[in-house]
């Protein structure tokens, strides 16, 4: 496996995992917090903003995991590289989230 696959698959599972809340809170009509709030991922941003946040976030997930080599979900090591990923993003959102609840 080259190097750049483990960094995309890396990516690929944290953007993954930061487009969860965004697109959820925006189909669900919350506003949610994004890149684009005032102040920057402080502030709120409206429920269409996190939907489009959101689905920009799928789109680079996908094309990290699954267009950059050849991703193999039977691969022990393509799945642990990507879920680490999305761990290491999750870990990161639930303390960033935490001081704002």
């Amino acid at each position: 496996m080259q190097w750049y696959y483990i960094v995309a698959y890396f990516f690929g599972g944290a953007f993954f995992v930061n487009a969860i809340p965004h697109f959820v809170s925006g189909v669900m009509g919350r506003k949610f917090t994004s890149p684009f709030a005032s102040p920057p991922g402080k502030g709120l941003s409206s429920a269409a903003v996190n939907v489009l946040w959101g689905a920009v976030n799928f789109v680079a997930a996908y094309v990290l995991i699954l267009r950059v080599g050849a991703f193999n979900f039977h691969s022990n090591a393509d799945v642990a590289i990507a879920g680490i990923g999305g761990l290491a993003m999750g870990i990161n959102l639930a303390r960033a989230f935490g001081k704002l609840a």
